[in-house]
């Protein structure tokens, strides 16, 4: 796709300083970028690349614009404003045409909209009903009783287990999984008994959902996905889980049953959360922490120890392992002072 500076600047309500006809056909990183390219600058670690860039127009706010060599856009935030820029250069892969591939099996009771395109090798079960312009990629399958909303994309390989409920403009990526079987099961004299897991999982519209991330089912209630939750690669959502619009979760995390996350949380990479915890909203947890508590007050919640070298590390550790008979030690001192 191909902009003018003018138009791209209308689209996102930017301020243009420089030529409203220069030619716009990708983005790029402020140092490497070159004529045709749009580039951001949101971070101010990088703004040395800012005096030699060779963009042909920069996304910035206005404190960076008097050292903006080419075109500029301002914005309030510029890393959104790239966003929105990037989606319309890169509009993303053509559906291909409604229809129904001759190797995709359809159980004749599925109600599928003329509009929708069923790529090879899908299956899709009994009682199924698939929205309008809903694109089905290649070996996805879908189990008993499967709704699917209008305007979804599924990935090649995604996989909806019986039941399931998917809501409007979705995107599932490949080897995603929902509705599998929640780790539920009950210890008899040292063996285990399965418990049914008849709840289900609904994912509310405009959900993403990265690649071999897993949702289970309810064990009796259901597992709960809001509007506009962002979930990325490698995410296991445990049974009964509720997360909350908006809410964005990286790649990793694992997520124990029955737990509650409120809206517009953030959590990093590879943390994890116990079972039956309570998040309230606006909550940000970074990365590898380990959460066995409920967070009530919005704000930035960490655990973990940051990288140190090896050595350093295990001396800490070491000094660890003596912390309660430093603090019995200390309360000892302190008592005597105090008598």
């Amino acid at each position: 796709m191909v902009w003018t500076l003018g138009e791209l600047a209308e689209r996102v309500s930017a301020e243009l300083h420089g030529d409203a006809d220069c030619r716009i056909e990708r983005v790029a990183t402020l140092a490497a970028a070159g004529p045709g390219d749009i580039s951001f600058l949101s971070n101010t670690r990088y703004r040395k690349y800012l005096k030699q860039t060779r963009a042909s127009a920069v996304i910035l706010a206005t404190e960076e614009l008097s050292l903006c060599p080419v075109n500029a856009l301002v914005m309030e935030n510029p890393y959104l404003g790239y966003a929105h820029i990037a989606g319309l250069l890169y509009p993303g892969p053509e559906t291909a045409s409604p229809g129904v591939a001759a190797s995709a099996c359809i159980d004749e009771s599925a109600d599928i909209s003329a509009s929708a395109c069923i790529s090879d090798n899908v299956v899709i079960g009994p009682r199924c009903v698939v929205g309008e312009n809903t694109y089905i990629g290649a070996g996805t399958v879908l189990g008993e009783h499967v709704h699917v909303g209008h305007d979804c994309y599924l990935h090649p390989n995604v996989v909806l287990c019986h039941d399931v409920i998917v809501g409007n403009k979705v995107i599932l990526h490949p080897g995603v999984v929902i509705g599998s079987d929640g780790f539920g099961m009950a210890n008899d004299a040292g063996r285990w008994v399965n418990i049914p897991q008849v709840g289900s999982v609904i994912i509310s519209d405009n959900v993403q959902i990265g690649s071999n991330s897993t949702v289970d089912r309810g064990a009796i209630e259901d597992t709960f996905i809001g509007a506009g939750v962002r979930i990325d690669n490698l995410v296991q959502v445990g049974h009964n889980v509720n997360i909350g619009e908006d809410t964005a979760i990286a790649g990793c995390v694992g997520i124990s049953g029955s737990t509650s996350i409120g809206r517009r949380c953030m959590i990093g990479g590879a943390a994890g959360l116990g079972g039956h915890l309570n998040i309230c909203d606006d909550v940000i947890i970074t990365g590898f922490s380990m959460v066995t508590k409920s967070v009530t007050r919005p704000g930035v919640y960490s655990s973990g120890i940051p990288l140190l070298e090896n050595l350093k590390w295990r001396k800490n550790v070491a000094r660890f392992q003596h912390l309660e008979d430093l603090y019995r030690r200390l309360a000892e001192v302190e008592k005597k002072l105090q008598e």
